[in-house]
Formats: structure tokens, C-alpha cells, sequence
């Protein structure tokens, strides 16, 4: 097939042309808080190029970025379907930017379409729609200004984070509150930073696992589960996997060895997660690929965390990055689990 590829590049290795009007990494920092995270969801010049080649083991391949020429690029090539790893520019619906494009101009591509992105993306309105279903997340609270604390009714200690941000922005050290002044604190910092909604939800104190997801209907499979072993976090870490702990304690030179996959579980407990999981992937709508990260409870009950409908993937096994670290332990290697990802996605088009 006529694959053509679309991501967001970070900028310092980004192709963008400065002399582009407006150029969308500049306006974007522009417009934005210069915080360390800007773009921290953004792909690095090397995964990207690990999903071309990926990719080009068995299709042709052709590169458009994300920028602000997309929309003309994908009308002019037309190709046979898009594989999508864009996360886009601005607001809540910015993982939903390239696929609506490709709506509207009845291009196939990867991913879940624009509904689910946007959704998955507003973290509460993701808890508002599994609550109405009855699948297990934590206790919330939305809070659009301080005042909004008036209806604080959960109990301690509390994770605040952005409402609308994913690879962990704005989640830190300072995120897990013991009482009422390091919430204030903490929700003014998110408020100011971020320029959204911040969103409070009550810690669970039990085991966390992040579970790969691949596939469509039926034929939905649930990938070898990853857990991540706080244990094993320095003595002065919270056992939430932040900012720091992500991008800055855990890197390539120096690995956090603290995912186990598989992860070692009871029958039961593996049996409560996997439904979950697919519970929580069918009632969102997703398609052929997302991670689901998830918690226990004090009773040791699954709860969904977050759904991420485009998933890191990062190539380089030595790297945590836990999508592909589950598909190898399914038997397939990137290139293998890339293409599985485009055959899903071509399948339910009846391209194959």
C-alpha cells in the first residue's frame, strides 16, 4: 500500500521552515507557558524514523508532518491510508486535528477518530462516561479557578493534574497533596501554567499496570500486562510515575528498572484487568491500538487511570517505553507490531 506516515517531530529535531506563516512551533511557544513539558508528547527524530522504516519493510512510505500544510499535502497524494502517530498544536481536541482532516477528505488512517481522541484526551469527561458505565475510576473533582475548591469533597492525599495533557505534563512531585494547602497550591499552579481545568483525583494506594491494546471488536487482543514496581523508586519519589520519573530519573543511559512484563499476577486479578480493559475500550470506542493505564484500589479492585488512544512508542528496546515493551513480549518485534497496527486499521476499512 500507499502509506503516508504523519507525526509531530520535537522541535529541536523538527524540519519545520522558520519562514513558514505562522510557523506552528513558534506560534505554539509563543502562545504557551515556556514550561519544561511544552512538548514532551511530541516524537523524537529517531522514533520517528523507526516507524518509516517500520513501516517501509513492506509498503511505500511517504512523510507528512503535521504542520499547518497537512491538510493540502494529504489531498494532493491521496494515499492509500495514513498512519497516525500526530499529536497536534492547541486546546483538547489537538489529537483529534489530523484525523478529522482525514475524515473529511475520506482518507483510512490508524487510530481512533476524532470523537475518541478528543474524549480520551479530557481526562474527566473520560471518568464521566466510565462512571456512567460503571467501570471503576477514581473519585474526582474538576476545578476551573480556586473558588471551584468550595465542592472539594475527596479524601487525602489527592493527585492534581492538567485535565488535558498526556506523557505525563504537569505531573510532578508537588502533584501528590497531603492537605488542603498543598492542594490550593497546586491547583493555582496547573490553573496558571496550563491554562486549563486542573483535575483532582483521589490517590489509590495499590499496584499500577499499564495494559497494551490491540485490535478491533472481538478480535480485540490485550497484550502481556506491564506493572510498575514503585518499590523501586528513590526513597524521595512519590509512587506515581511524573514528569520527573518519566523524562528526567528514567533515561536511556540510565533506565529505571521498574516495569515487569509480564507482570507476575493472580489468575483473577489478570482475568479483573483484562475485563476491564476491554470493557473500558469498547465503551470509549477505541480503535485498533491504545495503552490503558490502571490502579488498584485499597481493595485491590482495577481502576482505569487514563486511556491513551496514540500510544509511545518508542524503539529502542533499552528504553521504558511500554507499549512496545508488551508486544515483544507477545513475540512481536516493532516492525512486526507497527504492521499489525496498519493491518488492523486497513482490515476494518476492507482494504485486506
Amino acid at each position: 500500500m500507499n502509506v503516508a506516515l504523519t507525526f509531530n517531530v520535537k522541535p529541536e529535531s523538527s524540519t519545520f521552515n522558520d519562514e513558514l506563516s505562522p510557523n506552528p512551533v513558534t506560534s505554539f511557544q509563543n502562545s504557551s507557558k515556556k514550561i519544561q513539558d511544552t512538548f514532551a508528547e511530541w516524537d523524537s527524530r529517531d522514533t520517528v524514523n523507526a516507524v518509516r522504516d517500520a513501516l517501509a519493510q513492506f509498503h511505500s512510505v511517504m512523510m507528512i508532518e503535521a504542520d499547518y500544510n497537512a491538510f493540502e499535502k494529504f489531498k494532493e497524494v491521496k494515499p492509500d491510508i495514513v498512519f497516525n502517530v500526530a499529536e497536534g498544536f492547541y486546546g483538547v481536541s489537538r489529537e483529534a486535528q489530523i484525523p478529522a482532516m482525514l475524515d473529511m477528505l475520506n482518507i483510512p488512517y490508524t487510530g481512533s477518530d476524532p470523537s475518541t481522541l478528543a474524549i480520551c484526551l479530557d481526562k474527566a469527561r473520560t471518568k464521566e462516561i466510565l462512571s456512567y458505565h460503571h467501570i471503576p475510576t477514581p473519585k474526582f473533582l474538576i476545578v476551573d479557578q480556586v473558588d471551584d475548591l468550595k465542592k472539594f469533597d475527596l479524601q487525602f492525599p489527592v493527585i492534581v493534574k492538567p485535565n488535558a495533557e498526556g506523557s505525563s505534563k504537569g505531573i510532578f512531585t508537588s502533584s501528590y497533596v497531603n492537605n488542603y494547602s498543598e492542594l490550593q497550591n497546586e491547583v493555582e499552579r496547573v490553573l496558571n501554567e496550563y491554562t486549563q481545568s486542573a483535575l483532582l483525583e483521589e490517590f489509590l494506594p495499590g499496584r499500577e499496570f499499564t495494559v497494551a491494546m490491540l485490535g478491533n471488536g472481538t478480535e480485540t487482543e490485550v497484550l502481556p500486562i506491564v506493572e510498575i514496581n514503585y518499590s523501586e523508586f528513590p526513597e524521595d519519589f512519590i509512587p506515581i510515575y511524573s514528569y520527573e520519573a518519566k523524562w528526567i530519573l528514567d533515561t536511556k543511559e540510565n533506565p529505571l528498572d521498574v516495569f515487569s512484563c509480564p507482570a507476575k499476577l493472580s489468575s483473577e486479578l489478570e482475568r479483573k484487568i483484562k475485563n476491564v480493559c476491554l470493557n473500558t475500550y469498547k465503551v470509549l470506542r477505541c480503535r485498533d491500538w491504545s495503552r490503558i493505564d490502571v490502579r488498584l484500589d485499597a481493595n485491590g479492585e482495577p481502576n482505569i487511570i487514563e486511556i491513551n488512544p496514540l500510544p509511545g512508542i518508542l524503539p529502542d528496546p533499552k528504553d521504558n517505553s511500554c507499549y512496545p515493551k508488551a508486544a515483544r513480549t507477545a513475540g512481536m518485534d516493532y516492525t512486526t507490531m507497527l504492521n499489525k497496527v496498519l493491518y488492523t486499521a486497513a482490515k476494518r476499512y476492507n482494504l485486506v
